[in-house]
């Protein structure tokens, strides 16, 4: 069945040389995206201190720097480790991701909430616990959205047809990386992080969740950028 969109094909207009260097550099890319996540995943899990609220900088960067990323990037076609999958197995894998997200993070809330309640301090009170609310209620909105996009039947009154959904789809997934993301950034703020990390190092680890939401953008936007206006 025909498609209603267009998407920009990757490397157009290149040399062969010239294509051959920028599927390398994406490739390499990609797979520094994966070593970033899982390195930032590993360190905030060995920097947490033994206590209550350490669960939370855990559960929260298995969520979001571990499966979310790994989530998106095994659709990619350069340098992930289950690019010789079929898209029916990614898909499954993708939802398997996207549900320990889901589970993790609400843990890793459910620890904050506790912990503030266990020393009497005000909930939502920085930039942080603001953003992180947002972004989990924004990934239950994307779950939602991809269960739709997964049974397109459930929207029997929409006029949207599947193309157009996994387009929506993305693109609000899009949307929930990159906040998820500055979530993690702003954490790089708080009290517990800067009495953790300093110097050189507090630099390092602001600048570090950029790069995967980098790749993660370039390979979405590749892939589901029109060339065309989308008509009905």
């Amino acid at each position: 069945m025909p498609s209603d969109v267009e998407y920009s094909p990757v490397g157009e207009g290149l040399g062969m040389r010239d294509y051959w260097v920028y599927v390398w550099l994406r490739r390499a890319a990609v797979i520094a995206a994966h070593v970033t996540g899982i390195g930032l995943t590993l360190i905030i899990s060995m920097l947490s201190r033994p206590g209550f609220f350490s669960w939370h900088p855990v559960c929260m960067a298995v969520a979001y720097c571990f499966c979310m990323t790994e989530g998106i990037l095994l659709f990619s076609a350069e340098g992930s480790p289950f690019c010789f999958k079929s898209r029916k197995n990614k898909v499954c894998l993708h939802w398997f991701c996207q549900a320990l997200v889901l589970i993790l993070a609400t843990t890793g809330l459910c620890f904050m909430v506790a912990s503030k309640n266990v020393s009497e301090l005000p909930h939502l009170v920085s930039w942080h616990s603001v953003l992180g609310v947002s972004t989990l209620a924004a990934t239950v909105l994307q779950a939602a959205f991809g269960i739709c996009v997964k049974f397109p039947k459930l929207l029997r009154r929409s006029s949207s047809s599947p193309p157009r959904l996994k387009l929506y789809h993305a693109t609000c997934g899009l949307v929930v990386y990159l906040l998820a993301t500055v979530t993690v950034v702003m954490a790089m703020f708080s009290d517990w992080f800067q009495a953790t990390v300093r110097g050189v190092a507090w630099w390092v680890f602001l600048l570090l969740p950029l790069f995967p939401a980098l790749v993660v953008m370039n390979q979405i936007t590749n892939a589901y950028l029109p060339r065309k206006k989308i008509t009905s």
